[in-house]
């Protein structure tokens, strides 16, 4: 129970960096961090910093797996993964706080200077977190075997990253505004209570890695122990030879792009579209108390239908979400709540189902290939969730300057071709992505719970003959 709880600790601050990053920082940037630059000055460094950010995290991204084999060739008195997520937690989560600042008037003052140091510090951020990152989620098959435990550990962990990620977007506009008023003695969503925000999410970040790192044990067994050390072929053979990693990494993609598409202007959706942005709270709301009744459940529904039907439900579930969202006016707030139940609801249980298969994707890639890579294999999964955080950074930034929702604009001032453009780019091609992500997983994925027992016991006799 203390591993189940430290490790849920550790998932909670985890998600709220997550979101804090992948989410409001864009919202920042967009809002408060170039305040008092001329409005083509301030369009032009949106810009300037959305490109940074996603070209950064997607070069960032092709070394991930390296990283992972990095890690999976770590030995220390400690195991392979807690050395990084204090190292790792400790230095993404100082260089986050750092990002919800103007870095010393740079921003309006001196836009070369101010391009050169937000590239260092985003740099020093994306690879340490990464690190920290890949440690954490690889850490499920380490921590045990049996798939059934598995399912606990990461249902703790999960219940407790979704309230996390929820309760940060229940508290961001809260925090900002409260702080925006105690120091400046105004109104509103300024600089100054943006970086107190992300200086309470770096805090909870940071401290929480070092309780998941102090409070896990990694477990001795037969057939973790692996001798030879992981090198780069090895590490993209890996990936490449393990076919149900593939088509569930293709599935998860389109799935994780089609979210992040859409949660990422919620914010902008609720400010500028229903004309309402003190109504956002309801979004936090309801996708804290979806997480709360979703997570403990997966467990029971897993034992009446496979993690497959729970993927392609969760899916259905998401696509009305999105018609109900699209079709919903400002005066209709519970239609919106009704769309949110939707939409948010089956999240978790779909992330859920996917970790689940991935970590079981570790014993199919050593009884298929003959060789265990564990940290390798779980890198997959933060390395496409960093694929989509760094396109919703780049889709907040676009709709915000595209439709006009940047600066002090008021929903009086969005026209009605801007609001098509925003559903579009954030409702309709999202659900189509969705579609195709369900049709995939369920026609080719075949690593269920049935077929990880047996290879279990595949792999446990095969070791018994080598033994003897």
């Amino acid at each position: 129970m203390k591993q189940r709880i430290s490790y849920a600790l550790g998932a909670f601050g985890h998600d709220i960096f997550y979101a804090t990053l992948s989410t409001y920082f864009m919202i920042f940037v967009t809002k408060a961090m170039f305040t008092g630059a001329p409005a083509d000055v301030q369009a032009k460094m949106i810009g300037l910093v959305t490109t940074l950010v996603v070209v950064i995290r997607l070069i960032e991204i092709v070394f991930d797996p390296i990283i992972g084999g990095v890690i999976d060739n770590t030995k220390t008195r400690w195991g392979k993964f807690r050395p990084w997520l204090c190292v790792g937690g400790t230095i993404s989560a100082i260089c986050l706080a750092m990002l919800f600042t103007n870095f010393f008037g740079l921003a309006t003052s001196n836009e070369t200077l101010f391009t050169i140091v937000f590239i260092i510090v985003f740099i020093i951020l994306d690879c340490t977190y990464s690190f920290k990152d890949i440690a954490f989620w690889s850490m499920i098959p380490a921590l045990n075997e049996d798939s059934k435990e598995r399912g606990k550990l990461a249902t703790f962990a999960r219940f407790a990253s979704s309230l996390g990620a929820n309760g940060t977007t229940l508290a961001v506009v809260p925090i900002v505004s409260i702080f925006t008023l105690i120091i400046s003695g105004h109104s509103g969503q300024a600089a100054s209570g943006w970086f107190i925000f992300g200086l309470i999410a770096a805090i909870i970040y940071g401290v929480t890695s070092w309780i998941a790192a102090l409070g896990t044990k990694e477990k001795d067994s037969n057939l973790r122990k692996q001798n030879e050390k992981t090198s780069i072929k090895d590490i993209f053979s890996a990936l490449a030879k393990n076919d149900q990693l593939m088509w569930l990494a293709l599935a998860y993609i389109l799935f994780a792009i089609a979210y992040v598409a859409t949660t990422a202007v919620l914010m902008l959706y609720f400010q500028y579209v229903i004309g309402n942005i003190s109504a956002f709270s309801i979004v936090g709301i309801v996708s804290a108390i979806c997480g709360i009744i979703a997570v403990p459940i997966f467990p029971f529904i897993t034992k009446l239908i496979s993690r497959k039907y729970v993927y392609i439900s969760g899916i259905v579930s998401m696509l009305i979400g999105y018609l109900l969202l699209s079709t919903a006016s400002a005066s209709n707030i519970l239609l919106i709540i009704v769309a949110l139940v939707f939409f948010y609801f089956p999240y978790q249980l779909i992330f859920l189902s996917v970790l689940m298969t991935i970590s079981d994707a570790v014993e199919y890639g050593q009884w298929k290939n003959g060789v265990r890579n564990e940290a390798v294999t779980l890198s997959l999964r933060p390395l496409l969730d960093k694929i989509a955080g760094a396109l919703s950074n780049g889709i907040v930034g676009f709709i915000s300057v595209s439709c006009g929702m940047i600066g002090n604009a008021q929903a009086s001032n969005i026209t009605a071709k801007s609001i098509m453009t925003f559903k579009m780019y954030s409702f309709y091609l999202p659900a189509a992505l969705m579609l195709i992500s369900g049709v995939i997983f369920f026609l080719k994925i075949k690593l269920t719970e049935e077929k990880h027992a047996e290879i279990l016991k595949d792999l446990e006799a095969s070791l018994v003959e080598k033994q003897n």
